[in-house]
């Protein structure tokens, strides 16, 4: 396919494309900045959001909506609009009840093996551990790990923590299982049958290219290995995909890469400046091939990776960043990787504030030097 037009005419679209280019196109893919209705709408858009860290993950999905609200996720899980279960990778992800099925019976067969190596130490028990754990949220769903462990201790079976949580992720990658009400706030699960009683389903290469297209629609510009380690594909899978999708997408030539998109122009801007996300967020999980065109300055230390978050500006990672929440108010303390011009710190402060009125808490942001 030839590069978009947005390209290849005058203006802003004849300069050739920079990294820094690629990464304000992906705030508008990634609804950062151009948000979507509500959360449900948001987790749909992107297919699935990685959702590891429940509490900082539920900001993940609300800072892409029109009126960021703290009940607006929390609805769409409670009434199973929204799943929180291990699909894609073997990790948490949000993602639509209409769009698990498929995703599992596409991308399941290869995260399987990662909790069949782990569960290996009880693998001649784990169909009866599996219809255990089914019976009693037949009887009772929206049981939580904790209430699941008890019931199986009560049937003389002893697992740890970990094997628990191995085997349920297991039963999530198999349909089975998944997210039920959350109960106070805590995680709970369900039989997916009874949350899913009309799951979507589609055909092999049906779902490939269904995945080629949302995910370089939403995460786009983006290349072929980028979506090959997001969904666990191998890249002969996810150029299949990309072939079906035909003229729902467009590509061009850059560092030597190709990148996909859907079609049309390359935004010059993006609004809000100032973003304060997880480090599991799709803008730095979502890529691997070509994450770094988030550090476009080429400032920020390719060390080993930490829990703390990240001060994105005009679509660059400008600063690490940590958050603490007390009663009162939720502190970012934000590390720079290099010096922050006045603009730059003001759109830091912008974010911290919608953070902190997501939360219902004071914002305080703490910068290093201060």
């Amino acid at each position: 396919m030839s590069a978009p037009a947005a390209l290849r005419s005058g203006g802003y679209a004849a300069q050739v494309i920079t990294d820094r280019d690629i990464a304000r196109w992906r705030l508008h893919s990634q609804l950062l900045a151009a948000p979507a209705a509500a959360a449900d709408d948001a987790v749909r858009t992107l297919t699935a959001v990685q959702a590891e860290n429940a509490a900082q993950s539920a900001w993940a999905v609300a800072t892409r909506t029109v009126s960021p609200r703290q009940g607006d996720l929390a609805e769409a899980l409670a009434d199973g609009r929204v799943l929180r279960i291990h699909v894609l990778r073997s990790t948490w992800h949000y993602v639509h009840a209409d769009d698990a099925l498929w995703l599992q019976e596409l991308t399941g067969p290869r995260v399987m093996p990662v909790f069949e190596q782990q569960l290996r130490p009880i693998a001649s028990r784990l169909d009866a551990l599996g219809d255990a754990i089914e019976a009693m949220l037949a009887e009772s769903p929206d049981r939580t790990r904790g209430e699941l462990a008890d019931g199986l201790a009560e049937r003389g079976e002893q697992l740890t923590g970990q094997q628990l949580m191995l085997l349920l992720g297991r039963l999530e990658v198999l349909s089975l299982v998944c997210s039920g009400v959350p109960r106070d706030g805590e995680h709970t699960y369900a039989r997916f049958v009874d949350r899913v009683p009309n799951p979507r389903r589609l055909g092999r290469d049906e779902a490939l290219a269904e995945l080629a297209l949302r995910y370089f629609t939403s995460h786009g510009p983006a290349t072929e290995r980028d979506l090959a380690y997001w969904a666990t594909l191998t890249v002969t899978d996810v150029r299949r995909g990309i072939a079906a999708a035909g003229d729902g997408l467009d590509s061009f030539e850059h560092d030597g890469r190709t990148f996909w998109h859907a079609p049309g122009e390359a935004p010059a801007s993006a609004a809000p400046a100032g973003h304060l996300l997880q480090v599991l967020d799709e803008m730095y999980r979502g890529y691997q091939d070509s994450r770094w065109v988030l550090d476009a300055d080429g400032v920020v230390p390719r060390a080993r990776e930490t829990a703390i978050g990240m001060a994105l500006v005009d679509a660059g990672l400008v600063a690490g960043m940590k958050r603490t929440v007390t009663a009162k108010a939720v502190t970012f303390a934000v590390h720079p990787h290099r010096t922050l011009s006045k603009h730059e710190v003001a759109a830091i402060g912008d974010a911290a504030a919608r953070y902190g009125e997501f939360l219902g808490l004071e914002a305080r942001v703490q910068l290093d030097g201060d």
